[in-house]
């Protein structure tokens, strides 16, 4: 989004395996101890303002530049609808079936099968919608499209075959030839590393995750 509006902007890694999600100056951002979250030092009164949550993260930035998200009710509620449906299915969904069946140090076969199963469920339900629509909220390209496209270049770590929904193969392949989004996946990706230990296990999946702060 912010590559797509060309505003500027700083990315600041958090070592996510390494546990500084749980420091307090992270906290203080997101609350919920994940990423991404955003600072943006000119807020709408001017002031500095902290935001958790790729979702409203996504409405903010559409509100500041005016772009991606339609200003008459019908077509911004249209968006909206999609965009929830991201956070409130695709997103939960997803990394579920990521976890249980790439990470999960017990492959249980009706855990995978059910979030696999879920997953094929979710693309179906997009492939049917981008039958009918060029775009997830429309005839426009929006935040639903950004929100939603991020998660589905691991369609192979789900157990999907993208060949299946041709609908949604020709949008996603789409969005992946926007230069800005050719740019935006880049960001940081160098310092990405694969799970490979017990100890980063641990901050991810174990106790620490769950601790109270």
């Amino acid at each position: 989004m912010l590559e797509e509006c060309g505003l500027p902007y700083r990315a600041v890694p958090v070592n996510i395996g390494a546990g500084e999600q749980f420091q307090p100056e992270f906290l203080r951002i997101s609350p919920n101890n994940k990423i991404p979250a955003l600072v943006d030092p000119q807020g709408p009164d001017g002031q500095p303002i902290s935001l958790f949550e790729s979702g409203a993260i996504l409405v903010y930035l559409a509100g500041k530049t005016g772009r991606f998200l339609p200003a008459g009710d019908r077509q911004k509620y249209e968006v909206l609808q999609w965009l929830m449906f991201q956070m409130g299915g695709v997103g939960p969904m997803l990394g579920q079936a990521h976890h249980f069946r790439i990470y999960a140090p017990e492959k249980i076969e009706y855990v995978i099968n059910r979030y696999s199963n879920e997953a094929k469920r979710l693309y179906g339900v997009i492939d049917k919608r981008l039958s009918q629509s060029r775009w997830l909220g429309g005839d426009e390209y929006s935040i639903a499209d950004i929100a939603t496209f991020p998660w589905l270049r691991s369609w192979q770590n789900q157990g999907v075959t993208l060949s299946d929904y041709p609908h949604l193969e020709r949008w996603f392949n789409t969005i992946a030839e926007r230069p800005a989004v050719q740019r935006g996946v880049k960001v940081l990706a160098e310092l990405r590393q694969p799970l490979t230990d017990d100890k980063t296990r641990d901050i991810l999946f174990g106790k620490a995750q769950y601790e109270r702060r």
